[in-house]
Order: structure tokens, then C-alpha cells, then sequence
């Protein structure tokens, strides 16, 4: 599995959020609230996207329970907080140490990526999972329904010493 390990700075965003679980997934609704609205943002720092979840304790794969709420964020990078509009909300993505993925395909096909990073590389690498925002940064390449769709999966970690 290709993946990289990146240090990532402290990045401010920018969107809305919505509380959910996997079995009760609110995505379409979270981004039917963002998409049409992310225009009014003036000060972006790039065009990518940001689909953050921030967990109420470290995310474990193996303990998964698809009724645990957690804080999915459909998000931007901007340069500040000034000016952002008041319907959305602004959050510091703390940043650190993660492992970058790339998924390629339709977003029915990502339970596989994610079986792959978390069943067979983190069990075999240096790594452990850290309690900090997981997220996807959805670039240029990426369509949610095209089976060629591209999007990093950014997982935080930390050295098992």
C-alpha cells in the first residue's frame, strides 16, 4: 500500500458541522449545506476540500461501533478567520503527525481503502492512532460518484514507543 508521512502545520478552516454516526450518516446533508454557500468565503487558501471527523475518543477499528456519534465537518482552508460569514463556523485543525493515503474510485468502494490501512498496514507499521481530526482532502481529481474520483485520507498517528 503507498501511503507518505507527513507533518502537517496547524490548518484554520472554515464550513459547517454536523454530529452523526456511521449508521446514521448525514454527509449528503452536512455537504447540501456547505457546497452551495462556499463561494461567500473570500479568503480561501486553496480550492481543496476538507472532510474532517473529529471523534469523542481515539477511533478504533477494531472496537468499531457504527452507533457512536462523532463531528464530521465539510470544510475550507483560509488564510484567517476575518470576515467569514456567519453561517459558517470556524475551527484550528491542530495538525501533527499523519499518514497519507490515496483512494481512487467512487466513494462505494472506500470501505476497501479503509480495510487496507487500518486491517493490514497499521497492524505491521510503527504506528498507532492518534486522538486528532481525520480527514479527507478532496483536490481537483475528486467527483463522489466517478468511479476514477481521487481523495487523500489523512490518519493521525503517533509512534508506538
Amino acid at each position: 500500500m503507498n501511503y507518505r508521512i507527513e507533518t502537517l502545520p496547524e490548518i484554520k478552516l472554515a464550513g459547517k458541522q454536523l454530529t452523526m454516526s456511521f449508521a446514521h450518516d448525514r454527509t449528503p446533508e452536512l455537504w447540501k449545506s456547505f457546497m452551495p454557500f462556499k463561494k461567500l468565503i473570500s479568503n480561501s487558501a486553496a480550492p481543496d476540500l476538507y472532510s474532517m471527523q473529529r471523534y469523542t475518543n481515539t477511533f478504533s477499528y477494531q472496537d468499531f461501533d457504527p452507533n457512536t456519534p462523532f463531528t464530521k465537518w465539510a470544510a475550507i482552508a483560509v488564510t484567517s478567520f476575518d470576515n467569514i460569514p456567519d453561517i459558517f463556523e470556524t475551527y484550528t485543525l491542530q495538525g501533527g503527525l499523519y499518514a497519507v493515503f490515496k483512494h481512487v474510485g467512487s466513494a462505494m468502494e472506500f470501505r476497501k481503502t479503509f480495510d487496507a490501512i487500518f486491517l493490514a498496514w497499521l497492524p505491521t507499521s510503527d504506528y498507532l492512532i492518534d486522538d486528532r481530526e481525520h480527514f479527507e482532502l478532496l483536490g481537483e481529481k475528486y467527483s463522489n460518484t466517478a468511479l476514477d474520483s481521487e481523495e487523500e485520507i489523512w490518519i493521525p498517528i503517533r509512534f508506538k514507543n
